[in-house]
């Protein structure tokens, strides 16, 4: 897939079919060169889920930024036992100490973006390389900046096809999915946290505030760059032949 005539047409004749079309498609497409980014959230679960009930060929890996509820961690193993793959960890170059030299202790809380950069967007990059797509679990309507998320989409910023199985799925279709399957989900759900990242910047939500209210709380990012589409438009302006295609 070289054009942004492919991806468009890919994403039209995608858009509404079932997560499972669309991850059948991609493996179909791409494998052995497509890999799948979890980060263990009810999402992520179901993905992986759909992949190994339908045995497809897809790479799976998380990144590992050292900072990770110990609930997390232990989901990692459980979903491993359940479905019998290896999900491999991608972890910074700088260890925390390493990092707390470098840039000071709690570099999260006095400029998280470069954190991000550091523990998650680079060493994304780096796992990026030498595949042709990665499969995400983002919804659409988690953020603004993942409302326009295409089922197929070119990602400028990494040079490599994006697929977003659940972009057109509500967390109510998301939840029904797990207890229909039993899916093995991250207890930290159920105490407040329906989106979880690292533990110095993840928090309880309220009642009646966003789902990801509890990330980064009191500023006003909300995304760790990974997903972010005005990082990649600059990142990624002359990277790509399909650039303005993607996310």
């Amino acid at each position: 897939m070289e054009s942004a005539l492919e991806v468009d047409i890919a994403a039209q004749a995608l858009e509404g079919r079932s997560p499972a079309d669309v991850l059948a498609w991609a493996a179909a497409g791409f494998a052995p060169r497509v890999t799948f980014a979890t980060a263990f959230g009810a999402e992520g679960c179901v993905i992986l889920d759909l992949i190994a009930r339908n045995h497809l060929d897809v790479d799976v890996f998380t990144l590992d930024t050292g900072l990770l509820f110990p609930e997390t961690y232990a989901l990692w193993r459980r979903l491993e036992e359940r479905y019998g793959l290896t999900i491999r960890a991608v972890r910074p170059d700088l260890s925390l100490s390493a990092q707390a030299t470098l840039h000071g202790d709690a570099l999260w809380e006095r400029t998280p973006d470069r954190c991000c950069e550091i523990r998650k967007v680079a060493p994304l990059r780096r796992a990026l390389a030498g595949f042709d797509a990665w499969i995400t679990s983002i919804r659409r309507d988690q953020t603004g900046d993942r409302a326009v998320a295409r089922v197929v989409e070119w990602d400028a910023r990494f040079g490599l096809v994006k697929v977003n199985p659940l972009a057109g799925w509500t967390n109510e279709d998301v939840q029904r999915y797990v207890r229909v399957h039993q899916v093995p989900v991250n207890p930290l759900h159920a105490r407040g946290y329906p989106s979880i990242g690292c533990m110095p910047c993840t928090t309880p939500v309220d009642p009646g505030e966003a789902p990801r209210a509890g990330r980064w709380r009191g500023l006003a990012k909300t995304e760790c760059g990974l997903h972010s589409r005005r990082a990649r438009a600059v990142a990624g302006a002359e990277d790509s032949p399909a650039e303005g295609v993607g996310a």
